[in-house]
């Protein structure tokens, strides 16, 4: 491997502007982190107009810095109010304020630092040797691979997503159909556009996002916002002990590995990690009565996990184009404003971006460590702010950003009808995720399955005859085959049960 492009890199984030942005990004993610419900998703959908007036690098930097300094953020009030502001930190509530209560908030929180500036760094340095690896082998990619990655994407994020399967494939498949709306890239015809003039070019990918995370969440947080502020636990000794440290080091180390692996699937993210990690923990534990009385490990663990699927989500993104969760898919957004289109060729064409926005990483993790304990009283009063005052400013800026990007009024009526949109699905279970995953794969899915057909003279058995794309056959059907395999073995068990009593 060549360290020269990654040695540049670091030239590249310790300019003062990147070094700047990228304080700017991980502050206003630990705040983001602390709110309740708005999330990083809703954050970095807002500020895309920002984007548009710095440097792509700059850019991403401060967006990526929102991501996973989000992730800690939520540890905050998990901690001391028993109000997980991130959803990768409800796992984080079970032990953490238990911890409080008991007078050892200082060291939950202190150890949720210690654990998210080592699983972070660790998925970084996996992010550093195994993202131009993934690029390489992404080189040898055509249509048919990428419809195969496009569908099993979707699938992915379906299957692995909160609520009920069912409700993530119906908001899979609206953002599906979204995706097809505009002129037909192969025949001219338009679809769906219901002779809207302004529809012809197909929905933009801003308007989608700003509506149902910024506008959708909004409305709906109003709606269910807490009203009664819990007082928050006082924070001493924030530094965990000794014996503490090395109870929780194996914790640290098992949720980094967890999580970096499971950050890399489409869908994963940080909520699956940090879950994934705490149940680990607690199945091999001799004494697992003691999670969710206060065990350490029960922070450590999920924290150190949902920092390091953060970071590993990125390697999808920049070596295939293609977006694992909600956030990177708004970063993916992002990119693509600027001009830069994720996959293969982005570690050659954009060295700088790429190695940049990696590199960053490394700087993020340290302000956070840095920041992380003398910041909490300051973001718990933020937490007393009330939302009548903090949702007016919110939808003000993110209808001007609406604006901004192509100075087009209608964009904000779209907008204004995302966020509707976001708003019922909130209302009836349905994540708003798999919709903004499925709009952006479904770009991808049509055009590269249109592409393998002519490529295969319509001959759909062409997928399984290329090596690459028939593995990705085989991985996509053992996907859909798992589930209802485990189902049937579970209702055998069962019956084989009821048959013995």
């Amino acid at each position: 491997m060549d360290f020269a492009p990654v040695i540049d890199g670091f030239g590249v984030v310790l300019q003062p502007e990147n070094l700047l942005y990228c304080l700017i990004g991980v502050t206003v993610g630990m705040l983001i982190g602390v709110l309740p419900g708005l999330g990083p998703a809703a954050t970095v959908a807002i500020l895309l107009p920002i984007t548009l007036t710095v440097e792509p690098v700059t850019a991403i930097i401060m967006l990526a810095g929102i991501f996973y300094g989000a992730q800690y953020g939520g540890t905050i009030t998990s901690v001391l109010l028993r109000l997980p502001g991130e959803a990768s930190s409800v796992v984080t509530v079970f032990d953490g304020y238990a911890m409080a209560r008991q007078g050892r908030a200082g060291a939950a929180l202190g150890i949720a630092a210690i654990g998210s500036f080592v699983g972070g760094t660790l998925a970084i340095i996996g992010l550093t040797f195994f993202a131009p690896l993934v690029a390489s082998f992404a080189l040898d990619f055509g249509p048919p691979e990428y419809t195969i990655l496009a569908i099993l994407g979707i699938l992915l994020v379906a299957s692995v997503g909160s609520g009920t399967l069912v409700k993530a494939l119906i908001a899979a498949a609206i953002g599906l159909l979204l995706a097809t709306i505009g002129r037909d890239g192969f025949t001219g015809s338009e679809r769906f556009t219901f002779d809207v003039l302004q529809l012809s070019d197909g929905i933009d990918f801003v308007p989608i996002a700003m509506g149902v995370f910024g506008l959708g969440e909004i409305l709906y947080n109003l709606e269910d916002r807490h009203n009664n502020t819990k007082a928050p636990t006082k924070v001493t000794k924030v530094l965990p002990s000794r014996a503490e440290l090395k109870q929780s080091s194996g914790a640290i180390g098992r949720g980094s590995v967890i999580g970096f692996f499971l950050g890399i699937l489409p869908g994963g993210g940080a909520v699956l990690s940090s879950l994934a990690a705490y149940a680990y923990e607690k199945k091999r534990s001799k004494n697992p009565e003691r999670f969710g009385q206060g065990a350490i490990e029960g922070v450590a663990a999920p924290e150190s996990a949902n920092n390091a699927a953060a970071t590993s989500s990125f390697i999808p993104l920049l070596t295939l184009g293609i977006p694992a969760n909600a956030t990177i898919a708004v970063i993916y957004g992002a990119l693509l404003i600027q001009g830069v289109t994720p996959g293969p060729q982005l570690v050659e064409d954009n060295p700088d971006i790429f190695w940049g926005v990696v590199n960053s990483m490394y700087i993020g993790n340290v302000f956070l460590l840095i920041m992380s304990i003398p910041l909490i009283g300051i973001f718990v009063k933020i937490l007393q702010v009330r939302a009548a005052i903090l949702a007016p400013i919110t939808v003000l800026i993110t209808l001007i950003g609406a604006y901004t990007i192509a100075n087009s009024v209608f964009d904000i009526f779209l907008v204004c009808l995302f966020g509707a949109i976001g708003y019922l699905m909130k209302k009836v279970g349905l994540e708003p995720g798999p919709l903004v995953l499925a709009f952006v794969l479904g770009v991808l899915l049509e055009t590269a399955l249109r592409r393998s057909l002519i490529l295969f003279g319509g001959d759909p058995t062409g997928f399984i005859g290329r090596p690459i794309s028939g593995t990705l056959v085989a991985i996509l059907v053992a996907v859909i085959a798992f589930p209802l395999i485990a189902k049937l073995w579970k209702s055998k068990s069962k019956t084989k049960e009821k048959e013995l009593v």
